[in-house]
């Protein structure tokens, strides 16, 4: 069985569009009709980029950690298009390796920069705006933000933080901004690939597969699902 999405004259706004996940539901809004303007720190048509016909997407290089520069890039998606009507907030990474008391205070702030706060300011300057089109938040959790862990302890409080301001988020905004997240455990992308040679590449989810519950969520098909976060494990 398959199912298919119209966002025909809707508007997606996609942070970190050209990472693996992120260019996969650019795609997949852009193939359901949506109008999909992408961020992200990284410049297209460079190694780091993965989104293959960045010219389908309109872009906007910025900071997403810098409060301005998402104000700048909210202000410019709605100027320029009259409209915002979903937020993916895919800027995300990994760091890890070493136990709480070795870690450098560097990483910390990193790692809550990229995965956290970029949720956050993205989530504040957009809702004033989805609120007028009764539109929808979709963030990236992790299945390991469910506990703690050796090695990756401050990756793992970054993405309880995304479950749980997605949960106020949707609390604060009952009837009008839907708020969800989803948690997946090893996606399947050049860099987990590279990261993690000798393991089971077939027992990882496709980023499309995460991407096609990401279109779902923001569908009219969920117009009573608020401050969830639907697990996307597959066999991992």
């Amino acid at each position: 069985m398959s199912a298919t999405f119209d966002f025909g004259d809707e508007v997606a706004l996609v942070s970190g569009v050209g990472g693996a996940l992120g260019s996969a539901v650019a795609n997949a809004f852009l193939d359901a009709g949506a109008t999909v303007c992408g961020s992200d720190i990284v410049e297209p048509n460079t190694e780091d980029f993965l989104l293959s016909d960045p010219d389908r997407v309109d872009f906007y290089q910025a900071d997403f950690s810098d409060e301005d520069a998402v104000a700048e890039t909210v202000d410019a998606v709605v100027d320029e298009h009259g409209r915002l009507d979903f937020l993916l907030n895919i800027a995300g990474t990994w760091r890890g390796g070493t136990p709480v008391d070795e870690t450098d205070a560097d990483t910390f702030d990193f790692l809550f920069d990229v995965n956290l706060k970029t949720m956050f300011l993205a989530s504040k300057h957009a809702v004033p705006h989805l609120r007028e089109t009764e539109g929808a938040i979709v963030s990236v959790s992790a299945r390991s933000s469910l506990e703690g862990g050796e090695g990756d302890g401050v990756y793992r409080a970054t993405k309880a933080g995304v479950r749980l301001l997605t949960e106020t988020i949707a609390e604060e905004n009952l009837g009008t901004v839907r708020a969800n997240a989803v948690m997946p455990s090893v996606i399947d992308t050049p860099m987990n690939r590279e990261m993690m040679p000798d393991s089971d590449f077939e027992a990882w989810v496709d980023p499309r597969e995460i991407a096609d519950v990401m279109l779902f969520l923001c569908s009219d098909a969920a117009t009573v699902t608020s401050g969830a976060a639907v697990p996307v494990y597959g066999e991992a």
